[in-house]
């Protein structure tokens, strides 16, 4: 009888440990971590939207929760595709998907003589809720290996893109959201400057 009641115990002791580990489960701490949905999940992930013809997991460019990093990669040349996400909206800006439009329409890429190709540079910066910078954009990441001269070219034109464009016309609940969350940008040069420049 003594020996029925210690394995009913045992059991128990293992099921309440069981439980527990289960609560104790971490979820990344990285924002919204690009960690791609399965049906065997049970915590937040990215939706996952692959050809049957791709390998891995395709994540998309999706609007970030307010409250997150919100990021951006903006091309000097877009694919003729997004064309529209590269046009500025003629009305306040509602949205994150018409803040995104907004900043790629700002834009305004190095002259081709002092760019280069290939040229990649991150910036982190927020908004005012009047939108307004609250301080200069940071640089986050740029190319390796070029030269510093360089990146100061294309430091200084992000800010120059950014200043023409200032302030942005935020809703009021837009404003609100945003006001002082960090947005991060990558530019991207993705001229093709050696053609360019053998044209006469």
């Amino acid at each position: 009888m003594l020996r029925r009641v210690v394995i009913c115990l045992a059991f128990i002791v293992l099921g309440i440990s069981a439980g527990r580990a289960a609560e104790r489960q971490q979820i990344n701490p990285v924002p919204f971590a690009h960690t791609p949905c399965s049906v065997l999940d049970e915590g937040p992930c990215t939706p996952s939207y692959c050809s049957v013809f791709n390998h891995g997991p395709c994540i998309p460019e999706m609007d970030y929760p307010y409250g997150q990093n919100l990021q951006l990669t903006i091309l000097t040349v877009p694919p003729q595709d997004q064309a529209a996400k590269y046009k500025k909206p003629d009305h306040d800006l509602d949205t994150i998907g018409d803040l995104f439009a907004a900043l790629r329409s700002c834009w305004t890429p190095p002259p081709a003589d002092d760019a280069r190709e290939g040229m990649q540079m991150s910036v982190r910066f927020s908004f005012k809720r009047s939108g307004e910078m609250i301080a200069t954009p940071r640089m986050t990441f740029a190319t390796a290996g070029v030269p510093t001269d360089t990146r100061t070219t294309y430091l200084n034109a992000i800010d120059a893109s950014l200043k023409a464009c200032l302030p942005l016309k935020f809703s009021s609940g837009l404003g609100g959201a945003l006001a002082g969350r960090p947005i991060a940008i990558r530019y991207v040069d993705n001229r093709e400057l050696s053609k360019q420049a053998g044209k006469p």
